[in-house]
């Protein structure tokens, strides 16, 4: 646990305060489920994936950080720890998704089925049993892996002087690749299938870059509103920052580059079955949120994470960091709300409430296991050592 009463004090106050926010909005979400069904389970599959996805991305960069080394992550491993201890909870608020399977996916209707040759053909792997017994797996491998990487931090605690478990490492190397497969099929089955005559090879990969970048942001800001905090702010450096802003940036960098590699292939190619995604993207006021991910989600942070004195200053950095967050939530929005909304660009308010109230009970769960255990692992044996790499 940590020893400061003061930030257990804050931490209790956020803790339950998220829990009431998300609660009542969530609350909310319910009421206007019943009244509009279809547009509650719309905004409930684009606030569940922005939030699923930062659970993800932080648990990836706490693997990189196991197989890579670096006192960044030294720093920071609790704040990572504690997100990839929301994914049991995020298992459980799956359940109202599948409630809603009917009003996302086409291919659980038979009568669109039998009328479509595609569908037919696709309707092996698209289909209600096999789509849940897949998210078993995905969940089983997100969830074992998360318990195998704390399970190698609290060992860690009991054995001072141990750099990087032997559990930590091979649950990483294993863990990264499973990672990459599982959100690959996992982003076919729950987002790309939303439409399923359209197909990319690399979309799977957009969405968890996407998610990594997330996590980075994620805990940027997080690690920013501790740097003053004790125990945090004994070992967090400006040093920490670089590092953590350098990582940001080769991110956002891969992020554009896959967005960006899939519009060339696809628009170069000009077939019917693969431009349509782009131009109902393109069209009415999807194209303004395309022009805004350009600029605020690659363009903007790019710019500004090439100077090391942002990199270095908490507050500076955090800023650029909460310009990529939200742009994170923009970006999923763009590529998830068209397949529904295809006369044009549009809000609903169903979407808010339900991003508030998913992200009300993420981080309050989020704070709960950062409470839980110390904000420095203390017997680290790099908790003794100057400087970062």
């Amino acid at each position: 646990m940590n020893g400061n009463p003061t930030l257990r004090i804050q931490m209790d106050r956020t803790q339950w305060s998220a829990f009431i926010v998300g609660g009542v909005a969530l609350a909310a979400c319910v009421i206007g489920g019943v009244l509009n069904p279809s547009s509650f389970f719309q905004g409930y599959l684009m606030a569940y994936m922005f939030w699923l996805g930062v659970s993800l991305g932080c648990m990836a960069i706490l693997m990189i950080h196991y197989l890579a080394g670096g006192r960044w992550g030294f720093a920071v491993r609790r704040l990572l720890e504690a997100a990839t201890w929301t994914l049991p909870v995020m298992l459980l608020l799956f359940i109202p998704y599948l409630l809603g399977l009917g009003k996302l996916y086409d291919w659980t209707h038979p009568q669109l089925v039998s009328r479509d040759p595609l569908l037919q053909h696709k309707h092996l792997y698209l289909n209600i049993p096999f789509f849940i017994g897949r998210a078993v797996i995905y969940f089983a491998v997100w969830i074992g892996a998360a318990f195998l990487l704390n399970r190698a931090s609290n060992e860690q605690d009991r054995h001072p002087g141990i750099t990087t478990p032997a559990t930590a490492r091979v649950a990483s190397s294993f863990g990264v690749v499973l990672y990459v497969v599982t959100m690959t099929f996992a982003g076919i089955d729950w987002v790309m299938s939303l439409e399923p005559h359209w197909f990319s090879t690399m979309y799977g990969l957009l969405l968890l870059s996407g998610q990594v970048v997330c996590g980075y942001a994620f805990v940027i800001i997080v690690a920013a509103l501790l740097a003053d905090t004790p125990p945090f702010s004994e070992v967090i450096e400006p040093l920490h920052f670089h590092d953590l802003g350098n990582f940001l940036l080769t991110f956002i960098i891969f992020w554009a580059y896959i967005s960006f590699s899939q519009f060339l292939i696809i628009w170069s190619g000009n077939l019917t079955d693969e431009n349509p995604w782009y131009l109902r993207r393109f069209a009415y006021g999807w194209k303004w949120i395309g022009v805004s991910l350009v600029a605020l989600h690659f363009f903007l942070p790019f710019l500004l994470l090439l100077s090391r004195d942002i990199k270095r200053r908490s507050s500076w950095l955090a800023t650029v960091a909460w310009i990529v967050f939200v742009m994170c939530v923009v970006d999923l929005f763009w590529i998830i709300a068209p397949g529904f909304r295809r006369v044009g660009l549009s809000v609903h308010w169903l979407d808010v409430l339900a991003l508030i109230g998913l992200g009300g009970v993420w981080v309050g769960v989020y704070v709960y296991q950062l409470k839980r255990k110390s904000l420095v692992p203390a017997y680290d044996a790099q908790a003794h050592e100057g400087g970062a790499s």
